[in-house]
């Protein structure tokens, strides 16, 4: 080891200024740690760095406790403007924030009397929330008042939309007990929020929804109900909802705006809405009745035809529309049943028919309608039988309107009458009209007649016997002069001025019937003709003279006229009614058509029968009525 110890002095020594300032340079750490505590706290870095970096401390600092502040204050802000949305009612945001304008279009996409009423519903919506939680400006705020409602409606800007969730909304009356109305699924929807919104309503959002409506299955409840909102010009219902979920943000998105949620249960709300003024219905309220159906729909046209040993139906009606002209419906095909009324029976179901799809339409709407008759049972041809009578006599008809759709609704209405007044048998005339005396003057002779149904009833049909009842002129029968409703028996009191004989056979007449051409103005047409044998000429009480002048002409003029009016009654045989059931029909009857013509009776007429023999025995059968002085 001794070369080792005695080589270091050496460079020690050869070295000895530079290996002391070199020493001095690597110690001088270590002598610096072990010195005093001033020597420890010098700041190696430059002045203008130690100032920066103190100026970001004090900006950090000042910047977190302004973020405390404003974090301070929208805890606040929220806990308040929550406070007060939490503490409004639902009547209060209904009557005074939320915004409902429409619907503006309803279209009905199915009816289902077990599944209910889907419509698809379309209109505006919106959620005053500045009105909501009291934020909306106000000319009189002082300045904190601004301040603090600037920051909540910046709030509400930044919130934007609200998602509703509902359970199914049930509509009752505010009677006493409460009467279930209807129920209302409707699936989620948004609602835009806005501050101080404008007066026109631009703001609101459109919506478009499909909606289920199920309406009680007591149908006179919801009519009761109609009646007495219309008589009040007030629509009042309560509606229930189990559950009301309210949650921040729009339903497609995820976001913060989540976390604002609020659920409302067993929400209760009473709703009063007035009934607008509708075009064309007397003005709701002042207990005025809702007017009847028939005062509301015009029928415009009504087709009866033929085909495939069906009686097919066509008619066009127009009803009232009472939407406002901005409102826009479309519908389905509607399926109806048409019912005879009667009083001797219950209603009879005679035609099945429905609608085309309609669109509204002002100031009517026109509904064209098709269907086709029933198979009808044997007695119900007696109540159809009248129907026809009555319409073709120019008188309405009581009928019922049924759909499957809603079983328990049955609508009671009128079928109008046609206008003007369709005459059915024209060119009525007895051909060949002999007359004989006797214990009682006989007539014989053939009737003929047109059958010309109404305009658009064109049919097949048979006429298979006929039953006249004919008053008999002196002469053409006045134009002032008209029959009566009928029956004609008992005869017309007063007597038409120069009627002086009564015809009507005890039995129906039978009758051939050929179908014949028709014009455009004109149903079927057919030519008729039934022969009469022996019919009692009844002379009327008190016109002895009318008869006596009438035969006079004949026997020494080169004849006479005879006018006739009176009624028929009409066997017809129609193709294309079907019948159902047992039992046997003498098809339909048509009584009282009224009809008028004239006779030309010459002097072969009054014909002498063998039984009178001698031309004496014929003059003294008639002597009675005809002056002596007359005869040849």
């Amino acid at each position: 080891m001794a070369p080792d110890v005695e080589s270091e002095p050496a460079p020690l020594l050869v070295n000895k200024g530079k290996d002391k300032a070199r020493d001095a340079t690597e110690r001088t750490p270590l002598l610096q740690s072990g010195s005093s505590s001033s020597v420890r706290t010098q700041d190696p870095r430059p002045p203008a760095q130690r100032r920066i970096g103190l100026r970001l401390v004090y900006i950090f600092l000042i910047t977190t406790l302004i973020c405390i502040c404003a974090l301070a204050i929208i805890v606040i802000l929220a806990w308040s403007y929550s406070s007060r949305a939490s503490d409004m009612s639902p009547e209060d945001i209904l009557h005074k924030a939320l915004i409902v304008q429409g619907p503006d279009r309803v279209d009905v996409l199915n009816v289902s009397f077990s599944d209910g009423i889907w419509v698809n519903v379309e209109g505006s919506i919106g959620l005053d929330a500045g009105a909501a939680v009291g934020i909306n400006s106000d000319p009189g705020d002082g300045f904190l008042d601004k301040i603090w409602k600037s920051l909540g409606r910046w709030g509400v800007r930044n919130l934007d939309n609200v998602s509703v969730w509902t359970s199914t909304i049930n509509i009752t009356t505010r009677s006493d007990p409460p009467v279930f109305l209807a129920s209302v699924d409707i699936p989620p929807f948004q609602i835009p929020l806005t501050v101080d919104p404008p007066a026109d309503h631009t703001w609101l959002q459109h919506i478009s929804a499909p909606v289920l409506i199920k309406p009680t299955s007591r149908t006179s409840d919801l009519l009761h109900f109609a009646q007495d909102s219309w008589r009040n010009g007030q629509v009042m219902v309560n509606t229930e909802v189990t559950t009301v979920d309210v949650r921040g943000g729009e339903l497609s998105t995820s976001s913060w705006k989540r976390r604002l949620h609020r659920r409302l249960s067993d929400v209760e709300t009473a709703l009063s809405l007035k009934v607008p003024a509708l075009p064309g219905f007397p003005h709701p309220g002042r207990h005025t009745p809702i007017p009847p159906l028939a005062d509301l729909v015009t029928l415009r046209s009504f087709e009866l035809a033929n085909e495939a040993e069906k009686l097919i139906l066509q008619a066009v009606a127009t009803i009232v529309d009472p939407a406002p002209t901005k409102f826009s419906i479309t519908t389905p095909t509607f399926p109806f049943v048409v019912s005879l009324l009667s009083d001797s029976s219950s209603p009879i179901p005679i035609a099945s028919v429905q609608t085309d799809p309609f669109r509204l339409t002002h100031p009517n709407i026109t509904l064209d309608i098709s269907g086709y008759v029933l198979p009808l049972p044997p007695d119900a041809f007696p109540a159809l039988s009248a129907f026809l009578s009555h319409y073709l006599a120019a008188r309405s008809n009581p009928i019922s309107i049924s759909t499957p759709l809603i079983p328990d609704l049955t609508i009671e209405a009128t079928f109008p009458a046609p206008s003007p007044k369709p005459q059915i048998l024209r060119n009525v005339t007895i051909h060949d009209m002999k007359i004989k005396p006797g214990n009682s003057f006989l007539a014989s002779g053939t009737i003929l007649a047109h059958v010309i149904l109404p305009k658009g009833m064109n049919i097949d049909l048979n006429v298979q016997r006929v039953l006249p009842d004919v008053l008999v002129f002196d002469g053409e029968v006045p134009d002032d002069v008209h029959i009566g409703i009928p029956p004609v028996q008992p005869l017309p009191d007063p007597l038409p001025e120069g009627a002086f004989g009564h015809i009507r056979p005890d039995d129906w007449l039978k009758a051939r019937c050929v179908s014949i051409e028709h014009d455009e103005e004109a149903g079927s047409s057919y030519a008729v003709s039934a022969k009469i044998v022996d019919v009692p000429l009844e002379v009327l009480p008190g016109r002895q003279k009318e008869f006596s002048n009438f035969v006079t002409k004949i026997v020494f003029g080169t004849g006479a006229v005879a006018g006739i009016l009176g009624t028929a009654a009409v066997g017809v045989d129609v193709r294309g009614i079907p019948t159902q059931g047992r039992g046997s029909s003498n098809g339909m009857e048509l009584n009282g058509l009224p009809f008028r013509g004239s006779v030309k009776v010459g002097k072969g007429s009054l014909f002498r029968p063998a039984a009178f023999g001698t031309t004496e025995n014929w003059r003294n059968a008639w002597r009675k009525f005809i002056p002596r002085h007359h005869l040849p």
